[in-house]
C-alpha cells in the first residue's frame, strides 16, 4: 500500500474543493481531510472504509463538471488503486 496515492487523492480532491461551490466545496473539502488523516495513521483503513469515501467521490462527480469532476474521477482511481492493496475481502 502506498501512502502517496493516498496523499495524492487528497490533494486532487482540496483542488477540487477549491474550485467548486456550495454544498460540494465543503463535501470534497471534508473527503480531503479524511483521506489526508489515514494517509498519516499507522494502520490504514478497512476495504468498507475505502468503500464509503469511493461511492461519496461517485455522488460527487455526478454532481460537478468540468475540471471539478476531472479532478474527483482522478481522486477516485488513486484511492482505487490503494485499495487494491489493502488486506481483506
Amino acid at each position: 500500500m502506498s501512502r502517496e496515492l493516498l496523499e495524492d487523492a487528497s490533494d486532487r480532491l482540496r483542488a477540487a474543493a477549491e474550485a467548486a461551490e456550495g454544498d460540494a466545496r465543503q463535501r470534497l473539502y471534508d473527503q480531503s481531510e479524511a483521506l489526508a488523516t489515514l494517509a498519516t495513521r499507522e494502520h490504514g483503513a478497512d476495504h468498507g472504509r475505502l468503500a464509503r469515501h469511493m461511492h461519496a467521490l461517485t455522488e460527487l462527480t455526478e454532481e460537478t463538471e468540468g475540471s471539478t469532476a476531472e479532478a474527483i474521477r482522478e481522486a477516485r482511481s488513486k484511492l482505487a488503486e490503494f485499495r487494491e492493496g489493502v488486506d481483506g475481502v
